[in-house]
């Protein structure tokens, strides 16, 4: 094995503090983006956090991607069974968790009216996820077609991913169904993770050296990611490629920067707890969401939708850490009687 492949096996075996930043950076942006706008078509207007959200179009979800694929080349070769174990019902355990949740939370009343619509609702979402929960839904697929194109060369897989990317915003292969549009627009960026990360490490760990240049370079990306998204162009055929993976080399040195600097500690702390915060923000979303849009104590759109934001993130944060020595806490971690134990002979951690 060379140098490099040798640290990314060692990086994770102890939390990399780079990818925390830069997780806690995309899911405030994910959390903000349904914040800002559920609130400001619930009140029927724009704010200036609309403005924010619109210029994290490009690079918001491909880079959730792209960080969710950094450290696949660590299992990829496990047995099937502890594979499958992890990467895929790993994520449909949450996922039929909180669908199931999300629909007593959201559908109450069709619940107790119309039990069996709502179990067909239940089980149309297993095809056509609903609300937020789709990412969860999505890794589950693209850990296990990864697998099985895990002997075809990187190369040749990347160039597929990538022309599926342009040939979906062509709309030449666009569906109707979000699972198969999702997959063609998205699964470029997760591959690349996964393909990449040999490279991503290497350049995250340099960043710190060349500060003054790094800094420097996200003023110049924000102005031209600016550029593009306020000219709606962003969504362009190669342009939104293009966009994306700067916004992933953008984030990548972000966090990597933030990592020196003590006072962002609470900026990791929501990244390492990203899947805590985006299995559960959709609840107390919708109620900050519906107390202040109906009652009005907050007037400017752009400071309602960033209140909203933070309670969004701040209660799954609090939540987790009152029941995480609890019974409850199979909200968030999976417990083992859930899991393939006898696959190696001891209890994995995930």
């Amino acid at each position: 094995m060379n140098t490099l492949g040798a640290n990314v096996i060692r990086e994770p075996q102890s939390r990399v503090v780079w990818v925390d930043y830069a997780k806690g950076i995309c899911i405030i942006m994910v959390v903000m983006m349904h914040s800002t706008l559920d609130y400001g078509h619930a009140i029927g207007s724009e704010g200036w956090l609309h403005e924010v959200v619109a210029w994290a179009r490009p690079f918001r979800m491909p880079d959730f991607f792209l960080l969710s694929g950094i450290f696949l080349s660590l299992s990829i070769g496990s047995p099937l069974r502890e594979y499958v174990d992890r990467k895929f019902f790993h994520f449909i355990y949450f996922y039929f968790i909180w669908l199931t949740i999300q629909l007593i939370v959201t559908e109450p009343v069709l619940l107790a009216q119309e039990p069996g619509k709502f179990l067909g609702t239940f089980l149309f979402s297993w095809i056509e996820p609903i609300n937020t929960l789709w990412f969860v839904h999505m890794l589950a697929i693209f850990y296990m077609v990864t697998r099985f194109l895990s002997e075809v060369p990187k190369p040749v897989v990347f160039l597929f991913a990538a022309s599926l990317q342009i040939a979906f915003n062509l709309g030449w292969i666009e569906t109707g169904w979000s699972v198969p549009d999702r997959f063609f627009d998205r699964y470029v960026y997760f591959y690349a993770g996964y393909a990449a990360a040999p490279w991503i490490f290497a350049f995250a760990r340099q960043i710190p050296q060349w500060k003054s240049s790094a800094i420097a370079g996200l003023v110049i990306w924000a102005v031209v990611n600016a550029m593009f998204t306020m000219t709606n162009s962003d969504g362009e055929p190669g342009i939104s490629l293009a966009l994306g993976f700067l916004g992933a080399v953008a984030i990548v040195t972000a966090g990597s920067l933030l990592a020196t600097q003590s006072w962002s500690g609470w900026l990791r702390y929501c990244g390492a707890n990203s899947i805590v915060i985006y299995l559960s923000f959709f609840i107390p979303m919708k109620i900050a969401l519906k107390l202040l849009s109906q009652t009005g104590v907050i007037a400017d759109t752009g400071t309602a939708s960033l209140l909203v934001t933070v309670v969004a993130i701040a209660v799954p944060l609090a939540f987790h850490w009152t029941i995480k020595d609890t019974w409850a806490v199979f909200l968030y971690e999976r417990p083992p009687i859930f899991k393939w134990r006898r696959m190696t002979g001891k209890q994995l951690k995930y």
